[in-house]
């Protein structure tokens, strides 16, 4: 890593497990410190590793563990990947949905943002990645997540054209069907008819794995990403050029 050019602090969403779980190590192994906020601890040992439980649906407790975390060391290099689906039809979602999934993909999402932003400006540097949705481009059932996680492609959309002169980049990785994940398999039972139907209907003939997001969350996060900033990367297995159903 190139301690000249790239922070050694990441603070990160719903590291704990599945893809951000995937991404603390990937961050590990690059050589960063990483700074994991979730509702749970991460189930990895090291030294660089830290975990702050908070939940994330909580807007005003959030809000002040980034700002207590920020007003401690800031951080330059920030990943929103936690995330809650709540599978629901339309005739079933309540306004408490709307304000929790608000909270958690929307509103935590500024509140980090907005906790280190003074220390990005002051380093000309930053790095902010949210991970969204292959389901944004429509789902069935998932009505609240799939709005909540478009709203995450329009924050980043804005905050590149805000913060691009500030050397601040600001982009989206959104997965498609990604085995090995709880959100996936408490909606897809493993070994279920519907896992392998699911995986017939994706072009390249398997799920994904939260290695493969993890990989391009670090491009994004990468301090030679300099020149990319505004866009969504689909890591979908080609779902978000054909359909899927699950």
């Amino acid at each position: 890593m190139n301690t000249a050019t790239t922070p050694p602090r990441v603070v990160i969403t719903g590291g704990s497990s599945g893809i951000g779980a995937a991404t603390c190590q990937a961050l590990l192994s690059a050589g960063y410190e990483v700074i994991n906020v979730s509702r749970r601890p991460a189930a990895i040992q090291s030294e660089r590793l830290r975990d702050v439980t908070v939940d994330l649906t909580d807007a005003a407790a959030t809000k002040m563990v980034f700002a207590a975390l920020a007003a401690e060391a800031p951080a330059t290099t920030l990943i929103h990947c936690a995330g809650v689906t709540r599978e629901k039809l339309l005739e079933e979602v309540s306004l408490e949905d709307i304000d929790a999934l608000a909270s958690l993909h929307l509103a935590a999402a500024v509140s980090l943002v907005q906790a280190n932003l003074p220390a990005m400006k002051a380093a000309g540097f930053g790095r902010i990645v949210l991970v969204s949705t292959r389901a944004v481009l429509g789902l069935a059932k998932r009505t609240v997540y799939s709005a909540t996680k478009a709203g995450m492609i329009s924050l980043a959309r804005t905050w590149a054209l805000e913060l691009a002169a500030h050397g601040i980049t600001s982009n989206v990785v959104a997965p498609g069907p990604i085995g090995d994940t709880e959100m996936f398999h408490q909606i897809v039972p493993r070994g279920s008819a519907k896992l392998d139907s699911v995986t017939k209907s994706i072009p390249v003939g398997r799920l994904g794995t939260p290695v493969d997001v993890a990989r391009a969350i670090l491009f994004f996060a990468s301090p030679e990403a300099s020149f990319v900033t505004g866009q969504t990367l689909f890591v979908c297995g080609g779902t978000s050029v054909g359909s899927i159903s699950f």
